[in-house]
């Protein structure tokens, strides 16, 4: 046999561990793994946002193909941290379990709940930090999650905020050239996510610069998602929102049927899209389908002892956008493609039926050519 000894198991440092098994990080270490890479930088910037301190993100594809993300908000801490001995900047980018920033409210915008930096350092040739924080600037330089410099105190500054820039390890990934089509994508929709922030890419290679922002929000979104007016049965879009007493979950909402297409939903969790659905989606969809049944009945389009209105015909036409915060989001999949928390079930069906109630009680036009839409939809009644 085989010795097997202690001095067989290893014992790997966190960018070791991450630079062994990307794909247990990132998902993959093709083209969505690297745009993965700018979503954590960028996620760690909308944390900022969501607390209260940053409205404006500045993205920059680089000449060299690096990426560098800006943000205005508080700054990555400096101080030293006991017993580490380190900055909480060198923490926060080598260290896994760290994660120094305070959460409050909405834990996090998305990504790898605090481990997103450490792993985009560990999975870059070279990473630069600069912290404007304390009335100066702060730099560290970084190579494979490794530091090369200390952390420097530079010139006074009245600026506040956090820049990190880093090139793709080209010995890692498949593909190290970014597609601005995809980034400008997903930014547009955090900028639709999160009404008050502002969020620009800019294309060095060459330039093409393009700003994201929209005070209307998600009514905005579904506004794009249907582009032809003749085909809607009603506008504008319904939007709504709520938030729980305990402030630990929040819902935001915006719908509208027409009669051109055969439906989408996107859902998304801490401005993170949700492309495998979870409890949001089911709370959604089943509130949605009661309700509709509910108001069918109430209004004489079916009667008692009619079969229900299907899931299908309710959502045949509907362009829809269902976006949930949560302080302690239960992502499945390290990348967050579904939503695990019960609680987004139970609190969005109880939004979804108060504010859905209310519009369908106060536009009874409107109202009705929607459930004549979905009625054309649905097989014929049978008892």
């Amino acid at each position: 046999m085989t010795e097997y000894t202690g001095a067989h198991i290893q014992v790997l440092e966190g960018h070791e561990a991450v630079r062994r098994r990307p794909g247990m990080y990132i998902g993959s270490i093709g083209e969505r793994g690297l745009h993965q890479l700018v979503y954590e930088v960028v996620s760690y910037a909308v944390d900022e946002h969501l607390a209260g301190h940053a409205d404006a993100i500045d993205v920059t594809i680089t000449a060299e193909g690096g990426i560098r993300v800006a943000d205005n908000g508080r700054g990555i801490p400096v101080e030293t941290q006991e017993p580490h001995g380190k900055s909480a900047v060198e923490l926060e980018l080598t260290e896994l379990s760290f994660g120094s920033k305070p959460r409050t409210g909405y834990g996090v915008s998305g990504g790898l709940s605090g481990l997103g930096l450490c792993v985009v350092n560990a999975l870059s040739s070279r990473l630069t930090v600069e912290v404007h924080r304390d009335g100066h600037r702060w730099t560290q330089e970084y190579e494979k999650g490794v530091p090369v410099t200390p952390l420097t105190r530079n010139g006074q500054t009245s600026e506040h905020g956090t820049a990190i820039a880093f090139l793709p390890d080209a010995d890692i990934f498949e593909t190290v050239r970014y597609s601005f089509a995809t980034l400008s994508e997903r930014f547009r929709e955090l900028a639709f996510l999160n009404g008050g922030l502002a969020v620009s890419l800019t294309d060095q290679r060459p330039e093409r610069p393009v700003r994201h922002h929209h005070p209307d929000g998600l009514r905005a979104f579904v506004a794009r998602l249907n582009p032809y007016p003749t085909s809607l049965l009603h506008f504008p879009a319904i939007a709504f929102e709520a938030e729980n007493e305990s402030r630990t979950i929040s819902v935001q909402v915006a719908m509208q049927w027409n009669t051109c297409s055969p439906g989408e939903l996107h859902s998304f969790a801490n401005s993170t899209r949700t492309r495998e659905g979870g409890a949001h989606e089911e709370g959604f969809r089943t509130a949605l389908t009661d309700l509709v049944n509910e108001y069918a009945r109430r209004q004489g389009h079916r009667s008692a002892d009619d079969e229900d209105i299907t899931a299908g015909a309710v959502h045949q036409g509907l362009t829809a956008v269902v976006a949930v915060k949560l302080a302690h989001p239960v992502f499945e999949g390290p990348t967050g493609t579904r939503l695990g928390n019960p609680e987004a079930d139970a609190y969005v069906r109880e939004v979804v039926r108060a504010h859905l109630t209310d519009w369908l009680d106060h536009h009874q036009k409107e109202a009705a050519s929607v459930i004549r839409h979905i009625l054309r939809a649905s097989p014929s009644p049978s008892r």
